[in-house]
């Protein structure tokens, strides 16, 4: 398209695909909104497009380059991770610990509807490290391989969550209120069964997908959290948290029918995700538009300031008679 170079960033992958401006005047944001349509045909194609060069040097500049794409946002509930809004359904990435990783996941896949889109935006990349992998998940689908699909399809996944003050994401964070009765009103909406374990110990229990397909390709791909979830994510210091909450762990996963997902079953899926990173090392004002049912992303550890923001993009609320099968 005039005004703009379109490359391929890896000749083994498909995405991310590279869009920069060929002159100074088409650096502007403004520029993006005429590409807005021929952006949503090759993100159908490639699965991710990182558009760099443009002039994105701030979370105003940001708000306006995702206006210019044309694509309906979406807000942050039910959180799993803690982020901070920074207006007009713009969030700062997940606030994790630099010296952690963040594993490779589709965003939301642990609920019943979730962001088709992503937009990702390095204000400021860390010195060391801090790259946001992506993983094509048409391999990751195929490396964990047909037989755990169809068990992750027909089974599904149970996510139990227990929240108790100053233990992972509090209550108040996750629904987005201080209200109780709010909690039940959303938990009610969406099909989440919760109790009160005592006056400040919340229990919550859903059952989502565990695969889905993908609404304009048709392709079935592994969707779920269920690798994130589950204790053994935590490594180490799974044996802990086990001998303090026994199964009321602040997290875990579980088939939807509550059986157990075995450790060699996860790591199938973990080694899927892993053996099919690709990172790239961010530049200032870089946004990367990522289809979240084509590709993963992740965080790599790093050292030094870093700031990256995001916002969720054309939210997708699946048919449940034929995504869940409820």
């Amino acid at each position: 398209m005039q005004g703009f170079s379109i490359r391929a960033m890896h000749a083994t992958s498909r995405a991310p695909l590279v869009i920069e401006p060929t002159a100074d005047s088409f650096r502007h944001i403004d520029s993006i909104r005429a590409f807005s349509q021929k952006a949503r045909d090759l993100l159908l194609e490639h699965g991710a497009l990182l558009f760099r060069g443009f002039a994105v040097a701030d979370v105003a500049a940001f708000d306006s380059f995702v206006d210019a794409l044309q694509m309906e946002r979406s807000n942050y509930v039910y959180r799993s991770t803690p982020r901070t809004s920074l207006g007009n359904k713009v969030f700062t990435a997940t606030e994790y610990p630099a010296a952690l990783e963040i594993p490779l996941h589709n965003e939301n896949a642990y609920q019943r509807e979730w962001p088709l889109k992503l937009a990702l935006c390095c204000l400021t990349p860390a010195p060391t490290g801090g790259e946001t992998p992506i993983a094509d998940m048409r391999r990751v689908t195929a490396a964990i391989g047909g037989a755990l699909m169809d068990k992750f399809e027909n089974r599904r996944v149970q996510y139990v969550r227990h929240y108790r003050p100053f233990l992972d994401v509090p209550w108040q964070t996750v629904f987005q209120t201080e209200d109780k009765a709010e909690v039940a009103r959303f938990c009610a909406d969406h099909d989440i069964a919760h109790e009160w374990l005592d006056s400040q110990t919340l229990k919550t229990v859903q059952v989502c997908q565990g695969v889905a397909r993908h609404p304009d390709t048709e392709e079935r791909v592994f969707f779920n959290q269920a690798h994130l979830f589950h204790v053994s994510s935590l490594g180490s210091a799974a044996s802990s948290l086990i001998e303090m909450f026994g199964k009321c762990l602040p997290r875990q996963s579980y088939y939807g029918d509550g059986g157990e997902i075995s450790a060699d079953e996860l790591e199938v899926v973990r080694k899927a995700f892993k053996n099919e990173s690709l990172a790239f090392p961010w530049q200032k004002g870089d946004v990367i538009l990522v289809d979240n049912m084509q590709f993963a992303h992740g965080r790599n550890p790093y050292s030094g300031p870093r700031k990256v923001i995001v916002s969720l993009l054309d939210l997708y609320s699946p048919d449940a008679r034929t995504e869940i099968l409820l």
